[in-house]
């Protein structure tokens, strides 16, 4: 018997079917035979038998999965609001804005107006964030890790910083603080124990190779019990006293005070920068709101280095991060406008009565089959922010008849718009939370088609 892999149409011919030829209409024609070799590769690697739909449709059906866009917008019914699979800070409109503009024609990136010479990038955001923080200088980089990273081969390249075992965190992705102390060209020195760091215990590690004494707030666990850490301000006065340079990792980036809300244990960044630390770094995405960034803050002298380090030109940022985190950044000129517009702290201060209002409205325009009631809950910061924190509010379950709450999540997720749910004990659930105003239609028309009309 033949090897039906040998029947196989080739390329051409299935370029010739009309529902093929129609592609090109609308499609580049290299996407549509790339489209056409895929199906081809995979009816071979299935034993050659012809696609079910048969193969003008697969082939149209590939096209149109090649054309979709790879970053794919979503709908978080997580409950997460710094999700960070899903990109964590959602801008503001300001924001947002800010990066259409720039997006759309030249502007002075690095370009003196006043004089008509060369500037520097690294003066954008700089007046804001020294004005905000209480800062002498400030410099933004990609991330928060390219922030570590830059001050690191800057301050101890060479030489040695010291670190409590219990802050040798790692920040995601198996990225680990040791790992980057390595490749900023630094030594590590840990000092004290996994629960607990005294004073002398720097004090006893500091010699002649010290260079930096760095503490890393742990941000994304807790650690509680019979624990001692050292204090940041206590830290600063030890290396002063020591002529060495003091660097905090702040982590999450929180300027806007949430305890009200009750939401505490997380340091401000104006209190880390008086604590008197010589370089504060934190990221940009995160509680702070805005863009995906490494902000450093210091005195002129860190700063100065950092810039002058080869590093910095590696690791600085575009003009897309620039503009969009210069525009949140300016909304906490006034608190009560960053509150309202950024969408973080907007989530994050939700009232539960109006999370529980749009429960119940989303439960009733979701289709009978689903199902849905509206049930109290509990949602996450995430990010690596408040760990532990459980913010109050009211979640929609599902409980269709049929479909197990595995099968039903992977089809919501498959969705258009895709729809990402969380399981919780035996069924699915979305959070208002963090579904954003308009979309409640997209998770409406997603759940109609994903329990079949």
């Amino acid at each position: 018997m033949s090897d039906p892999r040998r029947q196989l149409p080739a390329v051409d011919a299935l370029l010739a079917e009309p529902p093929v030829a129609a592609l090109l209409a609308t499609h580049p024609r290299a996407l549509v035979v790339r489209a056409v070799r895929e199906t081809v590769d995979a009816a071979r690697a299935g034993g050659g038998a012809e696609p079910p739909e048969g193969w003008g449709s697969a082939v149209v059906a590939r096209a149109e999965r090649l054309a979709t866009p790879a970053l794919a917008s979503v709908i978080n019914a997580t409950g997460v609001v710094l999700h960070t699979n899903l990109g964590r800070a959602v801008l503001a409109r300001r924001a947002a804005d800010a990066l259409a503009r720039v997006a759309a024609g030249y502007v002075a990136l690095e370009y003196d107006l006043d004089r008509g010479t060369r500037g520097s990038r690294h003066l954008l955001c700089r007046d804001l964030l020294v004005e905000l923080t209480g800062a002498e200088d400030a410099l933004v980089v990609n991330n928060a890790a390219a922030a570590l990273l830059l001050v690191l081969s800057a301050l101890a390249r060479g030489g040695e910083a010291i670190v409590s075992r219990g802050e040798l965190v790692e920040i995601g992705g198996q990225f680990r603080i040791p790992d980057i102390l390595a490749r900023s060209g630094a030594t590590l020195v840990e000092v004290g124990t996994t629960n607990r760091t005294h004073p002398d215990d720097y004090a006893r590690a500091i010699g002649a190779a010290t260079r930096l004494v760095l503490k890393v707030h742990r941000s994304n666990f807790q650690v509680t019990g019979f624990t001692t850490e050292v204090p940041p301000a206590a830290l600063t006065l030890l290396a002063r006293d020591a002529h060495v340079a003091s660097l905090y990792d702040l982590g999450s980036g929180l300027l806007f005070d949430l305890a009200p809300w009750g939401l505490t244990g997380e340091p401000r960044v104006r209190d880390a920068v008086a604590s008197g630390m010589d370089a504060v770094v934190f990221s940009g995405d995160k509680l702070l709101g805005g863009p995906q960034a490494g902000i450093l803050l210091g005195t002129r002298a860190v700063i100065a280095a950092c810039r002058s380090d080869p590093l910095a030109r590696a690791l600085r940022a575009d003009k897309f991060t620039l503009a969009a985190l210069e525009a949140t950044l300016a909304l906490y000129r006034d608190p009560e406008a960053a509150c309202r517009e950024i969408p973080v702290l907007q989530m994050l201060t939700a009232d539960p009565d109006d999370l529980r209002r749009r429960a119940e409205a989303l439960a009733h325009a979701l289709p009978a089959a689903a199902h849905a009631q509206t049930v109290a809950g509990a949602s996450e910061v995430g990010g690596g922010a408040f760990p532990g924190a459980a913010l109050p509010t009211w979640l929609v379950r599902l409980a269709p008849s049929g479909v197990s709450a595995d099968e039903l999540v992977a089809r919501l997720r498959d969705g258009d718009p895709p729809v990402i749910a969380r399981i919780e004990g035996d069924h699915v659930v979305l959070d208002p939370r963090t579904i954003l105003s308009g979309e409640d239609a997209g998770v409406v028309r997603t759940a109609e088609v994903a329990l079949g009309g």
